[in-house]
């Protein structure tokens, strides 16, 4: 069951980065992007095609969830990363190359160790409102930091924002679809304010920078809350050894160094 979830989650991280470029060039044909203006979106067709792939995508990521702890699926989200980086660059600099393979480096070995070692939980009433709590105190520090800044600040801004409720919206997809056939409302309507904020910092995110870099922000955040959550809160992690523990942060740290250097990367290009 987990190498299924584990295939289920690469091919979501494929349809990510295509979903993530279409409706990135679907929100730059409408300039001003507001909330009063979201529903001429649907008049774009690659940002309507990129809604598909990304509908294709979340399909994909529920599975997945439903057959591993959320501590695997989460992290592989991040390989978008790379597939986007790679597809949208002009020429593979130095940079960009250090920064693509630290950053897939350290989801790779995130992984492994949480493949290996996660034990499948049950998320109980009380986690899930201390997640909840800690999301939206984290999400609230990005919208200041987003209202306050423009281009590429707040577009990372935006796209940590969305990563951090992704973080729990991958927790409370595992907690509706291990309830079934009992549905679990709370989460589910969680679940769907979570996830309708987190798409529309993504297009604000669009809206104000390079669609990489808004999917590297959220796609880094999102595994590593997800895992967060998973390993401390759920306790996927409680047969860890000292030894892997230590693992996992130095890739995850690797997995956020990588993302920084893609926004300098993009930053610097900007400028010039």
């Amino acid at each position: 069951m987990v190498g299924v979830a584990i295939l289920c989650a690469v091919l979501a991280a494929g349809c990510s980065a295509l979903g993530a470029m279409w409706q990135h060039a679907g929100v730059r044909e409408l300039p001003g992007l507001k909330l009063t203006s979201a529903h001429q979106l649907v008049r774009s067709r690659r940002w309507v095609s990129g809604f598909l792939v990304l509908f294709a995508c979340a399909v994909l990521q529920i599975v997945a969830l439903a057959l591993a702890p959320v501590s695997v699926v989460a992290p592989l989200n991040a390989l978008a990363i790379p597939i986007i980086a790679v597809a949208r660059a002009r020429k593979l600099t130095g940079m960009l190359a250090v920064a693509v393979v630290v950053a897939t480096a350290g989801i790779v070995v995130f992984v492994s160790i949480t493949a290996g070692e996660a034990v499948p939980t049950q998320v109980s009433p009380n986690v899930a409102l201390q997640a909840g709590q800690l999301v939206v105190a984290g999400v609230l520090v990005c919208v200041v930091a987003a209202t306050f800044t423009a281009d590429t600040v707040r577009a990372l801004s935006l796209a940590v924002g969305a990563g951090i409720l992704y973080g729990l919206v991958a927790v409370l997809v595992r907690d509706v679809t291990t309830a079934l056939p009992e549905i679990e409302w709370v989460s589910l309507g969680a679940l769907a304010v979570a996830f309708l904020t987190g798409a529309w910092f993504i297009q604000l995110g669009y809206a104000a920078g390079p669609p990489d870099l808004v999917v590297a922000g959220q796609t880094v955040v999102n595994p590593i809350v997800a895992a967060w959550i998973g390993i401390k809160l759920l306790g996927e992690g409680s047969g860890m050894s000292g030894l892997s523990q230590a693992g996992l942060v130095i890739s995850a740290v690797a997995a956020v160094s990588g993302t920084v250097v893609l926004a300098y990367y993009h930053r610097a290009r900007v400028d010039a």
